[in-house]
């Protein structure tokens, strides 16, 4: 079960950033984010009474909050770098790192300990997803600022994983729900702050990405529950799919032809799934 969580977290993850990344190219990469956070909060304040809950200490709202933190400085980066126009950087610099911090964190101090088979589908999994990631060549003076991007916002990812997994679950939804004020509270500064082009979004807009964050807000859940049944390192894994998503919409609904990484890098996920769910 855990496993189909997992999976289920990574394909709203997935659909989620394929509006936000399509928006944020459209809107100010502000805007959107503060949108998203703020469509995930009614979300999530929506879905929380349906979760059993037994307790709802400061603690668990505390790690939800911290989680939140992450969102906001990882969409932030991860928004930015798309509005540069150089998602073949920021968005396999941001799996790669999003997905192997957690799980050096998971081993070393939270005492997870993978099967032999399960650390293949690891090892398969971190070149698999920057494969799968990568796009066209991007433009050589971005490359260094993109790279910057994506590494902030998979440090970012990072964080709303490890942190989000630390909450008991006998406080149901509700650190997701304090993750996303928190986000929400993390990205207004900059709004407030940031130039006209950063803040433009219309109300059609405002009302997609609010949809896109009600989504990632749903990833989030299902991660949430699978880390219950998981391992950390197991469930960050498998949610840290999402950027295969994008690549198969891509196929199929705007006719795009994959290029020879991205082939192997699905091949390659799709291996990393099986190992992972057999181990």
């Amino acid at each position: 079960m855990g496993t189909l969580l997992a999976l289920a977290s990574a394909v709203c993850y997935g659909l989620s950033d394929f509006g936000g990344g399509l928006l944020s190219r459209r809107a100010g990469f502000v805007a959107v984010a503060l949108a998203g956070q703020v469509g995930g909060l009614v979300l999530a304040l929506a879905a929380a009474p349906a979760f059993p809950v037994t307790a709802v200490p400061p603690s668990d709202l505390g790690w939800g909050a911290l989680s939140g933190v992450g969102t906001g400085v990882g969409m932030l980066s991860l928004f930015r770098g798309l509005s540069r126009g150089a998602m073949s950087v920021v968005v396999p610099v941001s799996a790669v790192s999003g997905v192997a911090l957690p799980a050096v964190v998971g081993v070393a101090l939270l005492d997870d300990h993978p099967s032999a088979l399960s650390w293949f589908g690891i090892a398969v999994a971190v070149p698999a997803l920057w494969l799968v990631s990568r796009g066209g060549p991007a433009g050589g003076r971005r490359t260094g600022a993109s790279a910057f991007d994506g590494l902030v916002a998979g440090t970012g990812i990072a964080l709303q994983y490890v942190a989000l997994a630390q909450a008991a679950p006998r406080a149901g939804a509700w650190p997701v729900v304090t993750g996303r004020l928190a986000a929400a509270l993390t990205i207004l500064p900059l709004l407030l702050t940031a130039g006209t082009a950063a803040r433009r979004a219309g109300v059609r807009q405002v009302l997609l990405a609010a949809g896109a964050g009600a989504l990632a807000a749903t990833a989030l859940m299902f991660y949430l529950a699978a880390t219950r049944e998981e391992m950390l390192v197991v469930a960050v894994v498998l949610s840290s799919f999402y950027p295969a998503i994008p690549v198969l919409l891509g196929i199929t609904a705007l006719r795009e032809r994959l290029n020879v990484p991205q082939t192997a890098g699905l091949l390659g996920a799709a291996a990393a799934i099986g190992l992972l769910t057999l181990g």
